[in-house]
C-alpha cells in the first residue's frame, strides 16, 4: 500500500486553520480554492470537484475537534482504497503545522495522487497564510 505524508507550515493560528479544515463543505472557498472548485455535502460525505475536472465522493470518517483531526475516505474510479487524514498542530509563535497523510491502492496511482496532494498543499498554505495576514 502506498503511503504519502506531507507537512505544511502556515502562519495561521491552529484554531483558525482547524476552523477552515473542519468546514468540510467549504473546501472550494475556505481551504483550497482553485484546487477544489466545488463541494457538495451529502449525509456523512462530500462530493468534491477538483480543478482538473476529477470528481470524488469522500466519506467523512472522523472529525475530532479535540485532536484537530479530519479523516476521510474515497473509493471508485481507479482507486481500490483511499484513506486520508489531516491534523493541525501548534508550531512556533501562534503558527501551525498541518500533517496530511494518505494511504492508497493501487500503488501505481501514488505518483498521481502525490502530485495532487502537492497542489492541494500549495493552495492550502496560500489560503491560510493570506487569511492570517488579513
Amino acid at each position: 500500500m502506498a503511503s504519502i505524508r506531507k507537512e505544511i507550515l502556515t502562519a495561521a493560528r491552529p484554531d483558525a486553520a482547524w476552523a477552515a479544515i473542519r468546514d468540510v463543505g467549504a473546501l472550494h472557498h475556505r481551504l483550497v480554492p482553485g484546487f477544489v472548485v466545488d463541494t457538495k455535502l451529502e449525509p456523512g460525505a462530500r462530493v468534491v470537484t477538483f480543478g482538473n475536472g476529477m470528481v470524488a465522493r469522500e466519506l467523512i470518517i472522523d472529525l475530532d475537534d479535540d485532536a484537530r483531526r479530519l479523516v476521510w475516505s474515497a473509493a471508485g474510479g481507479r482507486l481500490a482504497h483511499h484513506n486520508a487524514s489531516i491534523q493541525v498542530f501548534p508550531d512556533g509563535d501562534g503558527e501551525s503545522r498541518l500533517v496530511w497523510i494518505c494511504d492508497l491502492l493501487p500503488n501505481e496511482l501514488a505518483d498521481t495522487i502525490d502530485a495532487m496532494i502537492d497542489q492541494g498543499c500549495k493552495a492550502m498554505k496560500a489560503t491560510l497564510d493570506r487569511a492570517a495576514a488579513a
